[in-house]
Parts: structure tokens; sequence; C-alpha cells
């Protein structure tokens, strides 16, 4: 797995980040830091307020209050895909792939929207050389070079989770948001994305949301636990797992230390 990021690991951080829907608080003053390359996992409860946080991070949220800043950038205010011009890209808990596609076409088109060009009528896809390298570079880290021709429709689930962080990938962040990218996967299938983020440690800043712990703990430099939107714990996993407030929580009084 030799791609080089284009752009370097940038650190992400919010400060007392705020999102009301009517009365409730899906996030109550999150203030979280995750520095260039490491990769921070949030855990928490259902309803804890993981995935809102993510989409305050990613820009399809708007805060009610406090700050996201991306480096030096405030990004607050910023939209999705100029968050996308910055460097940060994300999956989603749902794959969200074009199944009538190739995989090597997906990951062109998530390489181009980090370019924002349009294709003319005149010009196909492949034949804008600096989206195929990219692209393809893409599935070769990924591990899916050599189904690069096929249908996604043809795809086993755990490609198509895999593809989609390939065309994240393609967009060569700097930040990389993923929720949930081993939902639904079978141990092995797990096994495989667990690997891949394994090799992808340090080359970009991921910030995992994800309930598997086995992965979660065998994956994360930091983790940050969520419960009613609001962080009760950051530490390493070893911190985490014996943490009084997040064994009564989320991990349960039986947990394994």
């Amino acid at each position: 797995m030799n791609m080089q990021t284009a752009t370097a690991p940038a650190g992400l951080s919010t400060q007392d980040l705020v999102r009301r829907f009517g009365g409730l608080r899906a996030t109550d003053g999150v203030s979280l830091d995750v520095a260039p390359g490491e990769l921070h996992a949030l855990i928490g409860p259902n309803g804890a307020g993981k995935t809102t946080l993510i989409n305050l991070l990613s820009g399809e949220l708007r805060p009610d209050g406090g700050a996201v800043r991306l480096g030096a950038a405030d990004v607050s205010r910023a939209t999705v895909q100029e968050r996308v011009g910055l460097g940060m890209l994300r999956s989603y808990q749902v794959t969200s792939v074009f199944d009538s596609y190739t995989v090597l076409d997906n990951a062109c088109l998530a390489a181009l929207r980090k370019r924002r060009r349009r294709l003319s009528a005149w010009t196909a896809l492949r034949d804008c050389a600096d989206v195929v390298d990219a692209a393809t570079q893409a599935l070769r880290a990924c591990q899916l070079e050599d189904v690069a021709e096929a249908e996604v429709a043809s795809l086993a689930y755990g490609q198509r989770r895999q593809l989609e962080i390939a065309m994240a990938l393609a967009g060569e962040p700097s930040v990389l948001l993923l929720d949930e990218p081993m939902a639904g996967m079978s141990a092995a299938e797990s096994a495989g994305v667990i690997a891949l983020l394994q090799s992808l440690k340090g080359r970009y800043t991921i910030v995992l949301v994800e309930h598997d712990m086995n992965a979660v703990f065998a994956l994360a430099d930091r983790i940050s636990v969520l419960v009613y939107g609001k962080i009760i714990a950051t530490g390493s996993a070893d911190q985490i797992r014996n943490h009084p407030d997040v064994r009564r929580a989320y991990l349960g009084d039986d947990a394994d230390a």
C-alpha cells in the first residue's frame, strides 16, 4: 500500500459545540481535540449524539453554538463542499455508491468532486488522467484494484464498505470521518476493514464512530465517550475500559478490563 496522501493530516477540533432539535440538545457543549494523524474513536449508546456530531464536523448540519476548526481554519459555517475542498471527507452508515457504475468509475467520481471539475459532453470520465490516477491509488490502498472493472452491484457487502473508504481516499483527504464502517459486517469482513484502517493510521487524521468495541480498542489512539450529547471521558483504550463512569453508562460493569 504505497498510496501517498496529497495533503498532510490536519488537526480537527470543536469548542462548546451545540446542536438542538426542538428542545433536545443532541450535542451539548462538545469540545473535542483530534491531533494531526490521530485515529480518534467516538463511542456511546444509541441516541448519544455521535452521528449528529459527525454531521456537524462534515458540514451537513450547522451548529446552534460553538465552533469547528480544521487546522487553523474556522469552518463552523463552511458548506460540505467547502470542507471537501479543504480535505475533510466522510463515509456513511449506509453505503452510498452507484450500483450500475464500475468500482473504478465510483472512485473517479469521488476524485472529480474534490477537484470541483465538471465533465463536458465531449470528455469521458476516464480521460482525466489525474482523476484516474487518484482513483486507482485509492482502490489499491483498499485492496480493490482487482475488482476495479466490476459493477458495484456485484460486490460483496464488505467490499462495498471498503469502496466507500476508497472513495473518500480518492478525494485526497487530510481528515477522514468514518460513520460505522463495520456496520452489518461479518467477523471476517470486519477484520479486513480493521486491517485497512490500521494501514491508514498516521497518514490521515481519522474520526471513527463505531459500535464494534473490539475494533475500537484495536485501532484507536484515543477514544471519546458521548452520553446524552456530552463527552463524559476521553483517553486511551485502557483508560476508557477502566473508567467507572464509562463502564456504568456504556460498557457495563462486567466489561472486560
